[in-house]
């Protein structure tokens, strides 16, 4: 006993494993695969995961082996995602899917970010034009739409078109570009 004490100290004797989960019974290991797939289709990725767990210690290999890969991806949905942007375009694209998602701080200070290493991109402006109008900011709407029409002139017949920015025509800084 104290050799393996000693042991430990050294590093040189692994901890007893921690207990594994009593297998479950077969109906009951796809009665929970089937419930973690709901909770993960709901986004309940937390309780998806602890349900996944418990379909893994199960006799049925193919289950087992699938809520593993679950337990992984709810994991991976859990953890926050960080972006690695670099270039205007990435800062572009990003923006545009934070105008879609309404985060429209987020989408604002990335459309800024692209213009400072591309100021000549319209569709950038008009991008820019579209988030500023729709956080309330009409004079910016209308500033950076007169922009990207003065980049590329196609950009009034665009923004006339664009179901995004329908709600904005009426309004006098937007109209007065169009």
């Amino acid at each position: 006993m104290a050799t393996k004490k000693i042991a430990q100290k050294a590093g040189n004797v692994r901890d007893e494993a921690p207990p594994v989960e009593k297998a479950v019974e077969r109906g009951e290991q796809i009665v929970a695969f089937e419930k973690g797939i709901r909770l993960f289709h709901q986004r309940k990725f937390t309780e998806a995961k602890a349900v996944f767990q418990k379909a893994m210690v199960g006799s049925n290999a193919q289950i087992s082996h699938n809520a593993g890969l679950h337990v992984r991806v709810c994991d991976q949905r859990m953890s926050p995602a960080t972006a690695q942007l670099s270039t205007a375009e990435d800062h572009y694209n990003y923006g545009i899917a934070m105008i879609n998602a309404r985060n429209l701080g987020a989408a604002r200070t990335h459309l800024e970010t692209a213009l400072t290493t591309q100021p000549k991109a319209d569709y950038i402006h008009y991008a820019l034009a579209l988030c500023r109008g729709l956080a309330g900011d009409l004079a910016g709407a209308g500033e950076s739409l007169k922009r990207a029409v003065e980049l590329d002139p196609r950009n009034r017949q665009a923004a006339r078109r664009d179901p995004d920015f329908a709600g904005l025509l009426h309004h006098p800084a937007v109209a007065a570009v169009l």
